[in-house]
């Protein structure tokens, strides 16, 4: 009989993952992701029937919580400059206190080895920012790109603040602002 699966050392196979892409990339080895798990390299495929569904899945975890993190609190109500700046400050909170499920997330973000299935799955999360972007386009300079160009503008501006932050935590409130006052002008005028 097969033993239960823990949903401990899957969280534990899971971290070790982002770690590793983010350090590594996606060509990480299963065998370094187990050991520094805590588990053996067959226990991880007991997780996981292959390294894509492991990225795959990490995808989606790490989707799930930026998603969360970006959501919570949302302020459906208000001007979208308060909704933009909602969005914007838990994103680039949520990239500075995890800074390797930040780097790990971009490198799967432009893997081949995440499905088109795992995108859209992903992008549910973010339906209300995707709305928020939307809307941003609509009167900006980027009305006549695809939303997703968009979005990989806030992320690069994004990433770019939480870089400064990392070197200068003491000024993460300051390079937060400037950081969405850059944004908000780049894609509104």
């Amino acid at each position: 009989m097969a033993r239960p699966r823990s949903q401990d050392k899957r969280n534990a196979i899971l971290d070790a993952a982002a770690e590793a892409v983010a350090r590594l990339g996606t060509g990480a080895p299963t065998a370094k992701i187990a050991r520094d798990a805590g588990v053996a390299e067959g226990t991880l495929f007991t997780y996981f029937s292959s390294k894509d569904e492991l990225l795959n899945q990490l995808y989606l975890t790490l989707k799930a919580d930026l998603g969360d993190a970006m959501t919570a609190g949302y302020p459906s109500g208000k001007s979208l400059i308060e909704r933009s700046r909602h969005v914007w400050n838990r994103y680039v909170d949520w990239g500075s206190a995890h800074p390797l499920k930040h780097k790990a997330m971009s490198q799967l973000g432009v893997s081949e080895r995440v499905t088109e299935k795992s995108r859209k799955i992903g992008a549910e999360a973010f339906e209300e920012v995707n709305q928020m972007i939307r809307e941003l386009q609509a009167g900006g300079v980027l009305k006549d790109q695809p939303p997703a160009f968009a979005a990989a503008i806030l992320s690069a501006m994004a990433g770019t603040t939480m870089d400064f932050i990392a070197r200068e935590p003491g000024r993460a409130k300051h390079y937060t602002r400037a950081g969405f006052e850059a944004f908000w002008k780049a894609v509104t005028k």
